[in-house]
């Protein structure tokens, strides 16, 4: 990705400002996109190769000159917030020429040439990643501060805030290249165990009735409609029993893997909102981050919701398509004992709702989301057996760079090598 969008940038900067000028969406959008993926793979591995990486066409096939260093996390953070804030800008006083605002509808097979939605992807992204910094000191401040900005003026600084306006990648024909027809091998030919349901996360849906769990999973074949999942501290002898006695709750076929029609996950409602309710509790205010927690509950089963109803899914022996959601279910989940605002009383315990929430919403629908707030959090806790069979004896704390990279790009990966391991957390993992 890095490569082809080195390659636009060598392009446009060969063309006359004018030209320059008609361009310029093309060249805002592509960044944004870039840059989303970009603190992703930060989020990853840390330190990765970027400001000088994917420029071997623009050197002129120069390898030697084109092996790029690697930038520390905390640089790349502080570029994509200085930029994405300029883009921000860039685009609330952009015009598009009208000959390239067909052809970017055309070829913006994300937002479909809406440049509003293109503002909300982008201030959202930027909220995501400074609330993500949000607890390292040499963030704190312009955390704070432009986070504040951008949720005191959203008329300026537009984001998403419902379901409607979600950043995704929609699946409209299945015989196109966009489509997620591989969505069930990539969930159900990991073998039994790449397709069920771990017991943290069952007994919390269990315990408080909630309304996403028939949505999201299945009971086993043989549970008679209890949801029950695998622990995983249990012996792998318990574990295999369970399954082939056919008790353990799998994901949902329906909602999930044989759903052609899922879209691509960018950026969505509940999850602004449940980082809306994290910064409103850091800044004590309490009223606005309830209402952002309870907002992301409704609107993250409205979200599983919509999902469903895009189901074509079919060959689903022995289970039926669950219904939809219903506002009473929604509005009993959220009176309920384990997850009422009401039920914490210490800013800690609050924090553990959110926490807790954003864990059932991003589920394996956002895994990127998921693990960094898991780690960046700590909670919720979750249990591991401890591997004594391996170095690594428990779930690292981040990856660690890949094979090709250190082979061929050795000189500037040994700048970086004394942290690459499976235990140096990520800059902004300070709990």
């Amino acid at each position: 990705m890095l490569g082809q969008y080195r390659e636009l940038q060598k392009v446009y900067a060969s063309k006359t400002a004018e030209q320059q000028a008609d361009r310029k969406i093309f060249m805002l959008a592509a960044a944004v996109y870039v840059y989303d993926y970009t603190a992703k793979m930060v989020d990853l591995l840390g330190p990765i190769p970027f400001t000088t990486a994917g420029l071997l066409s623009t050197n002129g096939g120069d390898y030697l000159a084109s092996s790029a260093k690697f930038d520390t996390a905390e640089s790349i953070y502080t570029f994509l917030l200085d930029d994405l804030k300029r883009i921000s800008t860039e685009l609330n006083g952009i015009t598009l020429n009208s000959g390239y605002q067909k052809s970017f509808q055309t070829q913006d097979f994300l937002n479909k040439g809406d440049v509003t939605a293109w503002k909300r992807y982008t201030n959202s992204l930027r909220l995501r990643l400074l609330n993500r910094v949000s607890d390292v000191e040499s963030f704190k401040s312009r955390s704070n501060t432009e986070m504040a900005e951008i949720l005191g003026n959203t008329t300026t600084y537009p984001i998403v805030e419902t379901n409607a306006q979600n950043i995704q990648m929609n699946v409209y024909d299945i015989n196109t290249d966009i489509n997620s027809k591989g969505f069930q091998d990539g969930l159900e030919s990991a073998g039994w165990f790449g397709n069920t349901a771990g017991k943290a996360m069952i007994d919390n849906m269990n315990a408080n009735n909630d309304p996403r769990l028939p949505i999201l999973f299945e009971p086993g074949a043989s549970a008679a409609g209890k949801y029950i999942g695998i622990d995983p501290t249990a012996t792998e002898a318990t574990q295999t029993a369970l399954f082939n006695a056919g008790q353990v709750a799998i994901y949902n076929r329906y909602t999930l893997s044989r759903n052609q029609f899922f879209p691509g996950i960018l950026i969505n409602a509940a999850q602004m909102n449940l980082i809306k309710a994290e910064y409103y509790l850091r800044t004590s205010n309490d009223a606005s981050a309830k209402t952002a927690y309870e907002t992301a509950i409704t609107q993250s089963v409205q979200f599983y919701n919509g999902i469903l109803a895009l189901t074509n899914a079919t060959g689903v022996t022995g289970s039926t398509k669950p219904a939809a959601a219903t506002d009473a279910s929604i509005s009993a989940y959220i009176a309920s004992n384990g997850v009422k605002w009401s039920s914490a009383t210490t800013s800690a315990d609050k924090l553990k709702l959110i926490a807790t929430q954003k864990w059932l919403h991003y589920n394996l629908v956002q895994p990127y989301e998921n693990w960094s707030d898991l780690r960046r959090l700590d909670y919720p806790t979750l249990s591991f057996q401890v591997d004594n069979a391996n170095n690594q004896t428990l779930p690292p704390v981040r990856w660690t760079i890949p094979g090709n990279e250190i082979t061929y790009n050795a000189a500037n990966y040994a700048a970086v090598k004394s942290t690459d391991n499976l235990t140096t957390k990520i800059f902004w993992d300070v709990k």
